[in-house]
C-alpha cells in the first residue's frame, strides 16, 4: 500500500502511447488500455485464492498479446508465464521517503534442465 504501483503502471502505460486516463482496477479486477499494444491492469488484492481467478480466462491475457500488469501476483505465481519480469517497489513509512521509492526489476526464465 503507498508503494507507487499505480503511478508505476501509469509510467509504464505512457510508455506504450496509452492516451486514456489510468486508474487502480482495485474493485473491478482489470482494467483494459490500448496503446501500441493491448495493456491489462489487474489488481489481485483482495482475491482469496486462485480458485477465484481459474474462471477467469487468465491464460488469454497472460499468455496472448498484450502486456499484463498485475499488482499483488503473488495468489497467481504459478499460473504466470516461465519467462517474465517482476517489479518489485519498496517504500519506507518515514517521512524522508514520501516522494522515494527503491524499484527492482527482476526477468525470469526458464530453467535449462
Amino acid at each position: 500500500m503507498g508503494s507507487g504501483k499505480t503511478t508505476c503502471v501509469k509510467g509504464i502505460c505512457a510508455g506504450l502511447g496509452v492516451e486514456e486516463e489510468v486508474t487502480s482496477p482495485t474493485f473491478t479486477l482489470i482494467n483494459e488500455y490500448q496503446g501500441r499494444l493491448p495493456v491489462f491492469h489487474f489488481d489481485f488484492y483482495r482475491i482469496g485464492s486462485a480458485q477465484e481467478l481459474r474462471d477467469l480466462g487468465l491464460d488469454e491475457y497472460f499468455y496472448g498479446e498484450g502486456v499484463c500488469l498485475i499488482e499483488w501476483p503473488e495468489i497467481v505465481s504459478a499460473m504466470l508465464p516461465k519467462h517474465h519480469f517482476e517489479v518489485h517497489l519498496f517504500w519506507k513509512f518515514q517521512p524522508e521517503w514520501e516522494h522515494r521509492r527503491e524499484i527492482t526489476v527482476i526477468q525470469t526464465r526458464p530453467s535449462s534442465d
